[in-house]
Parts: C-alpha cells; sequence; structure tokens
C-alpha cells in the first residue's frame, strides 16, 4: 500500500468521510441506544423492558449512510449543484394561488373541522413567521426571544377581558401596544450587541418574560395559568353551539353547529395574517424598509452614510413585536386559556426555523415553510414516536441542499431600468 503522503487527493477525501460517518453513527448510537433501544410495554406484573436493537441498527446505518453521502455529494459540489427550477414570475403567480386557496379552504367538498383547525395554526405561525422576518430576514438581527412577545400579547388580552371587559376587537390594538412596547424596551439593550451575544440575550428576554409569568401568581395566575377568556363575537352575536336568542345561528336561521365558530377564528386569522403580509410589503418599500436591508447587508458601511442605527434597530423589533402581540391576542382567544407553558423557547426556535427555513426575507418562503414544518407534523403522525425522527431527517435533507431557504433568491426593493432577481449566494444574512 502506498505511504499516506502519496495517497491521491480522492483517497484521502474519502478516508475522511468514512472517519466523520463513522463517528456520526457512533454519536447516533449513544444517543438511539438508551431512547430508541428500550421500550417500556405495560403486562401484567406492571411495566416491562422490551429490547429493540434492529431499530437502533436501522437507525445508526441510516446516520452512517447519510452522513457518508453527505460527504460525497460535497466532495463533487462543483460539478453536482443543486438548484430548483427557476420559472420567472412564480412568485406573482403562487402567492395569490395560496390567498385563494386558503379564501376557499374551509368551503371545500370533504374539509372539515379537523382541517380548518390545522389551517389556523398554520395561518398563526406564518403569521408570527412574517413578524419575526422583518426582525431577522430583513434587518438582520437574530431573535431568539420572540414568543416573549406573543405571550406578552395573549396576556394582555387575557387581562383585559378579565378586569376591564374588554371583547377581542377592543383589545386587539392594546395587545398590539404593549407588546410593542415590550420590542422596544429590548431593543435598547441591545442596540450596541451583534451576533451571539444579541442572541443569547435575547433568549434571555424570553425566558426572563416566562419566568415573570410563572411567578406573578397575583396577576397572571402563575402556573395554573387564566382560564374564561371569551371567546370572539360578529357584531354582538356569540358562537354557542347550542344556539339560542343572540347566537349566530339563531340570527341567520341555521343549524347551531361548533364549526361556526371554528371557521370564523379562521377568517380572523386569515386576515390578521395577510394584513400583517401587506404591511410588511409596504415598509420593505418604505425608507425604513430600505434602512432595514441595508444595515443587514452592512451595519458600518450604514453608520458611515450617516443612518439612524438606533432608530432602524427599534422600529424592527418594535413592528415585529407587535405583530407577534396580535397573533398572542388571537391565540388568547381561540383557546380561550393560556399559561406559561405555551410560551417556551421551543416556541422561538421553532418559529426561527419557519423563517430560516423559507429564506430569509421571503414573503412566500416563510409561508411555503410554515405549511411544511406545521402540517408536516400531521403528515408523519401515523409513524407514531418515529414521526419527530422522519421529520427530522426531512428538514436536514432540505436545509443542505438548500442552505439559504426554500426561497432564496430576493428581489430588490429599488431598481433604476430592469427588476432582476438577486441570487441568494450574494444577499448577505446580517451579523445582528
Amino acid at each position: 500500500m502506498a505511504p499516506a503522503a502519496a495517497r491521491p487527493p480522492a483517497f484521502a477525501s474519502l478516508a475522511a468521510a468514512l472517519k466523520d460517518a463513522g463517528l456520526a453513527a457512533l454519536v447516533a448510537f449513544g444517543c438511539a441506544a438508551p431512547m430508541m433501544g428500550l421500550r417500556t410495554v405495560q403486562g401484567q406484573g406492571g411495566l416491562t423492558l422490551v429490547p429493540r436493537f434492529d431499530t437502533v441498527a436501522i437507525a445508526v446505518a441510516g446516520v452512517f449512510v447519510g452522513r457518508l453521502l453527505l460527504h460525497l455529494w460535497q466532495h463533487r459540489r462543483g460539478a453536482i449543484r443543486f438548484n430548483l427550477p427557476r420559472v420567472p414570475g412564480a412568485g406573482r403567480a403562487v402567492g395569490p394561488a395560496f390567498a385563494v386557496l386558503a379564501l376557499v379552504l374551509p368551503f371545500i367538498p370533504g374539509v372539515g373541522r379537523y382541517e380548518v383547525d390545522l389551517g389556523i395554526l398554520v395561518l398563526t405561525y406564518v403569521m408570527l413567521g412574517w413578524g419575526l422576518n422583518i426582525v431577522v430576514g430583513l434587518a438582520g438581527l437574530l431573535d431568539l426571544g420572540y414568543v416573549a412577545f406573543y405571550a406578552v400579547g395573549a396576556y394582555t388580552y387575557a387581562l383585559s377581558a378579565q378586569h376591564l371587559g374588554f371583547g377581542l376587537w377592543q383589545a386587539l390594538p392594546l395587545s398590539g401596544l404593549m407588546a410593542g412596547i415590550a420590542g422596544i424596551l429590548l431593543g435598547f439593550p441591545v442596540l450596541r450587541l451583534r451576533g451571539d451575544y444579541l442572541a443569547i440575550v435575547t433568549l434571555a428576554f424570553g425566558e426572563i418574560i416566562r419566568i415573570v409569568l410563572l411567578n406573578w401568581t397575583s396577576v397572571t395566575g402563575g402556573p395554573n395559568g387564566l382560564s374564561g377568556i371569551p371567546r370572539p363575537t360578529l357584531f354582538g352575536l356569540n358562537f354557542s353551539a347550542g344556539g339560542g336568542p343572540g347566537s349566530f345561528a339563531d340570527f341567520f336561521g341555521l343549524e347551531p353547529a361548533a364549526i361556526h365558530r371554528i371557521i370564523y377564528l379562521y377568517y380572523i386569522i386569515l386576515v390578521l395574517a395577510l394584513a400583517t403580509n401587506w404591511l410588511t410589503i409596504r415598509l420593505r418599500r418604505m425608507p425604513v424598509g430600505r434602512a432595514w436591508e441595508a444595515m443587514r447587508e452592512d451595519e458600518i458601511a450604514c453608520r458611515s452614510l450617516g443612518l439612524n442605527i438606533t432608530m432602524t434597530k427599534l422600529t424592527a423589533f418594535a413592528i415585529g413585536a407587535t405583530l407577534a402581540g396580535l397573533a398572542g391576542a388571537f391565540f388568547a382567544t381561540r383557546q380561550a386559556f393560556i399559561s406559561p407553558e405555551s410560551f417556551t423557547f421551543i416556541e422561538s426556535a421553532l418559529i426561527v426555523a419557519i423563517v430560516v427555513l423559507g429564506g430569509l426575507g421571503s414573503q412566500l418562503g416563510v409561508a411555503i415553510a410554515a405549511l411544511v414544518m406545521i402540517g408536516g407534523f400531521e403528515v408523519f403522525r401515523d409513524l407514531d414516536e418515529f414521526r419527530m425522527l422522519v421529520f427530522g431527517v426531512v428538514m436536514v435533507g432540505i436545509m443542505v441542499s438548500r442552505p439559504r431557504g426554500l426561497v432564496g433568491e430576493r428581489m430588490p426593493t429599488v431598481v433604476l431600468r430592469e427588476r432582476k432577481g438577486i441570487d441568494a449566494a450574494l444577499v448577505k444574512e446580517g451579523a445582528g
């Protein structure tokens, strides 16, 4: 055998790939053996452990093969590169098509309460993703505590409804205002922070809000949360499942059904999401939106040109937080119960993942990513405990093949002659 120094580059690359794949498989074995290798089964004598080492072997082999293929693909990336086909004007056609489909979804034959409920959940995360996209995608500020503003909006509506007798439409502006103030309070301390330091502070802010909600029992109810939050009404008409005077079904002469309230909630969040999209697009074309994108590309250059970085960052935090507060108010009226357990870091991580997966700065990409991530959980529901594993593999595959998101290409806000798309590789993602 030739000495190591004389080995050709391809052989050395293959050896390195095999070594790395072996280490990845070893780590996978350490994680999978205790979690997947043993399963508790209820028997006559109590719980018994049933070994499932064949499942562990399949998982470890899958990690080894997947890691090896990834290395080989990256090695030949110069010759073989994955790119989705580009269709001119596709975004202008896909966006309205999604909007029309969303408008008629509750009335499509075969669509029931389950599908409408899932649509409400997807639209809620679409709205949250669009709100965070202002902070992360446009301004380039990594925010890992976005769920804190979501919680502020939800608790503002719940408390105003209980103590002031406000309905959803009265409390909605107040929820957005309080969340926006919280965004400004977060923005001031982090004006000089960038990158990882900014992410840590925003993460801490989200945890501070959750802990305050958990311990301020006299106001927030502590771990017991707040219940009895009023449902939304339509010009004073309630959506009682039993009907009766003053109900939606009685006023329109319909048979009382619980699906009426679900459809009404669906259209509320649809209107809020579309309003968020319209506002974001309008802001992006205004000077403040162009300032966000310029700051994301090069903050030092913006300072040298006299751009007010302080106001630019604060407006991004405030507007993004306001939109999260509106979504939080809707969440509270939909659930009729809220607690600190609904606003954990996992929620923030999920919203950030939606923005990154869709493509930073892309409105259509965020909507598609929310549909994939939220709806994807339901697609793999029949796989029981393996659905998270399969879903994770799919997410890894997407991010490996599309590292800048599903819709990484961006359209310039201002053009001189011809509007041309900017490839994702030419767009910076900001350093916070």
